[in-house]
């Protein structure tokens, strides 16, 4: 397995579970605890999402703070991605066990069924699988996440067919006095999107987290820290980099439950995917230690977020057929709008959103904008201009002190609250990661690089956002503070029609190794199976055809189960000496007789992985290698013998076999 973040680590677990030897290798470092991560974060005053994790050189995380606006327009890009424009790609995410999942804000929405078939209404790609297929895995995920909603609100106010007998294992987290105050304006009210036959009925919602609320597993509803899914939300209001108490959930919290038979090697950056004459996985190719290691298995599953998946696939030359590797790279631009309440609403306390509006996420006006989802942000201005500290400065500039400082500034930071229009980004193949033989890391690797635009669509649906807004605003009696202003905080600003707009990255990155049912047009099939490589898995966001407007983890988390199964499905057949045949465009792959090949014994430098329990089944070994995450596009492959120079480890090559 490469990468132990949200997809590995569900993975590896499903299979450890099953009885398989799985070696799960990580590009980053071990992470400590989150009470230290959040003393650390503390004890430095803030920063950057990646800064109070462990950071490695050999494998850097891309940060925000990478980018920087121009006060002319433009940016300028530093860090591990080579941007290209003409927009700015603006998330980052970490390279660290755990990987971004650690940092995410810990939202867990369905897709709509209408996000499986965006083709049909005219933008991006339809997916090879619908809601139904992935419906069961939904639930599945749910329960290991831990994620806290209200079925019945799902099933109504946003349209989601959810069985009438499901429960999510805990109850939704309780509405912020934001939500309420804004329930109590908006509710039943309707607004105009220029892009709507009919006006749009008003809903605040409430937003599933995978974050401990009250279980609905037993009577009393209770949650404690003996239960599987750890203490309560305490409105900590830290989510992000780092729940404080543990009440988010974490890939570690499923490492915690591996099976023995999973091994957890860090600071291992895989460099190549190894492949036989036929073109079936071998195994892979790592650095650690200053040295060139070789991992060699039965399967291979690269889960190492979109960028770093695509850059793989693209530094071993495979997967290349389509051409599509590292192209329809896809995020979701936010549009932010701030303002003041008329009244205090108690920001900054509890999760950065709690509740939106669902109006804009699907339905006919999505032919002709990009549909969206509204979230109402708990956080005051923090995401769009920063921390309170930016209101004390801008307070202390203008020359107030004492009480009028302190009355001044209790009265504006109590009033802020913001709104977050996360916009859909079709399929484009025209952005897309590739590999920049010129730039590269620590460790020779060419680094990835971006070509990335937001098409006319996405800015159509930004114009409609920001319309919405201004009626919204008027319906709370809000003074609207919102202003794009050309300069080092927006990198992302545009102009669209004679009006100015700028966005925020999700950090929601997909697409670069696409899933579809014809080896011509896409990379993986449904199962997340390279076409061309039948035992060669890359699963994750970056196989999603389309985001919707939801957050994507709930979805990558449920296709990671999915193909679980699927590969268990192919190393018991390799168990019974039969190998895992390619998969076919028409049907789902099965697995056909051929010539009677073992399974390998795994080993790692040439010493035998552990071997799984006696009484349990002694399947074949998948190998899990971690690359951390990054995703590169479809470009012509590097050679092998050019991506790594000199200062590459020059040690002789050690061999380690799953």
């Amino acid at each position: 397995m490469v990468g132990a973040g949200f997809a590995g680590s569900l993975v590896a677990h499903r299979l450890g579970a099953q009885g398989h030897r799985v070696l799960v290798l990580e590009a980053g470092r071990p992470v400590p605890d989150a009470v230290a991560t959040t003393t650390a974060y503390r004890a430095a005053g803030g920063g950057a999402p990646t800064s109070p994790y462990p950071l490695s050189e050999d494998a850097p995380s891309p940060d925000v703070t990478d980018l920087v606006g121009l006060p002319g327009g433009g940016f300028t890009a530093t860090g591990h991605l080579v941007q290209h424009g003409p927009l700015p790609y603006a998330s980052g995410y970490l390279r660290a066990n755990g990987g971004t999942g650690l940092l995410w804000t810990g939202l867990t929405p369905r897709m709509h069924p209408e996000d499986f078939r965006t083709a049909d209404l005219g933008h991006g790609r339809n997916w090879p699988i619908g809601y139904h297929d992935l419906e069961p895995y939904y639930r599945e995920a749910e329960q290991e996440l831990g994620v806290a909603a209200d079925a019945g609100q799902q099933r109504h106010a946003v349209g989601l067919p959810v069985p009438e007998d499901y429960a999510f294992p805990m109850r939704a987290i309780p509405a912020s006095h934001l939500d309420r105050t804004v329930a109590r304006a908006l509710d039943g009210r309707t607004v105009r999107d220029p892009a709507m036959t009919e006006d749009a009925r008003l809903a605040v919602t409430a937003t599933p987290h995978a974050r401990n609320g009250r279980t609905t597993a037993r009577p009393g509803g209770t949650s404690g820290p003996g239960d599987r899914h750890g203490p309560l939300c305490r409105g900590s209001a830290g989510c992000v980099p780092v729940c404080p108490t543990g009440a988010k959930y974490t890939p570690l919290r499923t490492q915690a439950r591996w099976a023995a038979t999973v091994r957890l090697r860090t600071d291992a950056v895989v460099s190549r995917v190894l492949v036989d004459g036929t073109g079936r996985a071998t195994g892979v190719e790592y650095l650690a230690d200053g040295a060139v290691h070789t991992a060699e298995a039965d399967l291979v599953v690269l889960a190492a977020h979109a960028v770093e998946n695509a850059r793989l696939l693209l530094l071993s030359g495979l997967a290349e057929r389509s051409g599509q590797v590292g192209r329809n790279l896809m995020d979701h631009p936010a549009l932010l709008t701030w303002g003041l309440m008329p009244e205090p609403v108690g920001p900054y306390r509890g999760p950065g959103s709690t509740s939106g509006l669902e109006s804009f996420r699907f339905g006919p006006a999505r032919r002709r904008r990009a549909p969206y989802r509204v979230e109402i942000g708990n956080w005051g201005w923090s995401w769009a201009v920063g921390p309170p500290q930016v209101e004390v400065e801008g307070l202390l500039r203008a020359g107030l002190r004492g009480k009028e400082l302190r009355h001044r500034l209790g009265d504006r930071l109590g009033r802020q609250f913001s709104l977050q229009f996360e916009l859909e980004q079709p399929a484009d193949p025209a952005n897309r990661v590739t590999l920049d033989p010129d730039r590269r890391d620590r460790l020779g690797l060419p680094r990835p690089a971006i070509r990335y635009d937001l098409s006319p669509y996405v800015r159509a649906g930004m114009a409609s956002a920001r319309a919405v807004s201004d009626q919204l605003f008027a319906l709370l009696g809000a003074e609207d503070h919102t202003r794009y202003e050309a300069g080092p905080g927006w990198p992302g600003r545009l102009e669209h029609e004679g009006r100015s707009y700028a966005y925020r990255g999700a950090g929601h990155a997909g697409g670069t190794h696409v899933m579809g049912d014809s080896p011509a047009t896409s990379v993986v099939d449904q199962w997340q199976r390279c076409w061309e490589h039948p035992n060669l898995y890359a699963v994750g966001c970056g196989s999603m055809p389309s985001l919707g407007t939801s957050n994507p983890s709930l979805t990558m988390a449920a296709l990671a189960l999915r193909s679980a199964d699927r590969i268990h499905q192919d190393l018991l057949a390799l168990r019974d000496r039969a190998t895992v045949s390619a998969p076919s465009p028409a049907v789902p792959s099965t697995s056909t007789p051929s010539t009677a090949v073992p399974p390998a014994a795994p080993t790692v430098d040439g010493a035998p992985l552990a071997a799984p329990s006696p009484t349990g089944p002694q399947p074949a070994v998948p190998v899990i290698s971690a690359v951390g995450p990054a995703a590169v596009p479809a470009v012509p492959a590097v050679s092998p013998s050019a991506v790594v120079p000199s200062a590459r480890p020059s040690a002789a090559p050690l061999r380690e076999s799953l």
